[in-house]
């Protein structure tokens, strides 16, 4: 079983910061990709910001320069910080991560996502 759990979004004002987290646990061999994704009411779901395992990112051209991903390898951990927040930045955030495991079985698997919401 592999588990992906995101932490650390709420409520800020525009133009404020967040920090959120996502970690990989259960049955985790190795990470390779990992990023963010995001949906809004009404919306599809969109990439926010990808990091490969050698530390390669793409993102989203309504966040280039605000936010920035990065990762813990060893703690199986992506970071999404978010700068100057807009109102349309609100959305659920969700994480999403390929996963080897022990038995070298390998997936993506999602978080249930966390809110973020940019109002003032």
């Amino acid at each position: 079983q592999v588990q992906v759990a995101e932490s650390g979004g709420g409520l800020v004002q525009p133009g404020g910061s967040l920090r959120l987290s996502c970690a990989a646990s259960g049955d985790v061999f190795s990470i390779g990709a990992m990023g963010w994704y995001r949906q809004a009411p009404g919306k599809q779901r969109e990439l926010v910001a990808w990091e490969t395992r050698d530390g390669s990112t793409n993102y989203a051209e309504s966040v280039e320069g605000r936010f920035t991903i990065s990762r813990d390898n060893a703690k199986n951990t992506v970071y999404l910080q978010m700068n100057s927040l807009k109102f349309e930045d609100t959305a659920v955030y969700l994480c999403n991560a390929h996963v080897r495991t022990t038995f070298r079985l390998e997936g993506w698997y999602w978080g249930q996502g966390t809110q973020v919401t940019v109002s003032s």
